[in-house]
């Protein structure tokens, strides 16, 4: 099995394309403006001003914006607008609308509104925009440490990671686009109940568990951990869903996207260590499916729960068990 040691060129240039996008270049402050009607008047109602702030895309196959990149850049965004004024204050939720596919040959704004700051909680909400629209609307809420009433789900029994191949194991070899692009991520991810990739599930089951982490050593700055975290809880999340009617991501037929995208984060972690994403679908229905995920610590530690329902399309008479 490969080891963070032995990466490839391809996996070394991906690692330092996700932390490329996650700094954020400032651009300043914009009035951020709302039209609305009022009775048969119209108004304009002013909410204040929006840090600006400016990120890079990584270059996709399908020449779409990867939904977890502008996500993990949004949580930054908002996290910019907060860590030198409140010192510790952490995300410990996020929800967020993908509303408009994004331009990988573009770079992407963010106008971040600072909704508000209290005794222990900061919110924020951000919109990325390119072509002068919204692409994804986010809100996130910041907390200072506290103390309380603590419990959490225990982490299923499973295979360990290092008796399961990578997709750079299954895929690095492989003369396909979609196969070199899946060894290539930044992300190392290992399937106990086996990848869906190319092929379909044996068993028509709704849950499925991957082990995953940073192909690389991510700096102990939280806020990046959380938005590193953000990039890679969005790769296969709906995949219980696909795995449940016996999908797969190259079935032609099928039309799959990401609707919204909801995270609470619960405790410290790293992700270049190795996290359990304990994933199941407890529902599909009119075009969607929700898919709901457990995210483990090595040593069973639950450091966050995350739940995204997608846009799941198939031809009219082939929608599975």
């Amino acid at each position: 099995m490969s080891e963070q040691s032995g990466l490839t060129a391809q996996q070394e240039a991906s690692l330092a394309d996700l932390l490329a996008i996650l700094r954020l270049e400032p651009l300043g402050s914009a009035q951020i403006r709302i039209d609305g009607v009022d009775g048969e008047e119209a108004v304009a109602v002013s909410s204040g001003a929006a840090d600006v702030f400016i990120g890079q895309s990584i270059k996709q196959p399908h020449n779409r914006v990867f939904g977890g990149q502008v996500l993990a850049q949004a949580l930054m965004a908002t996290s910019l607008t907060v860590r030198d004024e409140h010192e510790g204050r952490l995300p410990h939720s996020l929800h967020a609308y993908f509303m408009r596919p994004g331009d990988d040959t573009l770079p992407i704004r963010f106008a971040v509104e600072r909704m508000r700051d209290g005794r222990s909680f900061s919110t924020r909400r951000v919109h990325a925009i390119q072509h002068g629209k919204p692409i994804l609307s986010l809100t996130a809420s910041f907390q200072d440490p506290a103390g309380g009433l603590d419990h959490h789900a225990e982490m299923p029994e499973v295979t360990a990671p290092a008796e399961l191949p990578s997709l750079s194991d299954l895929f690095a070899t492989i003369d396909h686009p979609r196969a070199q692009h899946l060894a290539a991520r930044p992300a190392d991810h290992r399937y106990v109940e086996g990848h869906i990739a190319f092929e379909p599930s044996t068993e028509p089951t709704a849950v499925q568990h991957v082990w995953m982490r940073a192909i690389g050593e991510i700096d102990d700055d939280p806020y990046v951990r959380a938005a590193v975290l953000a990039y890679m809880s969005d790769y296969s999340l709906l995949e219980p869903v696909l795995r449940r009617h016996g999908r797969t991501w190259t079935d032609r037929a099928m039309s799959v996207a990401s609707l919204d995208h909801t995270m609470w984060f619960h405790r410290p972690f790293d992700p270049s260590a190795w996290l359990l994403y304990a994933q199941e679908s407890p529902s599909a229905q009119g075009g969607r499916g929700l898919g709901i995920g457990k995210v483990f610590s090595e040593d069973g530690t639950l450091v966050a729960t995350i739940a995204q329902e997608g846009m799941v399309r198939v031809p009219a008479g082939s929608d599975g068990a």
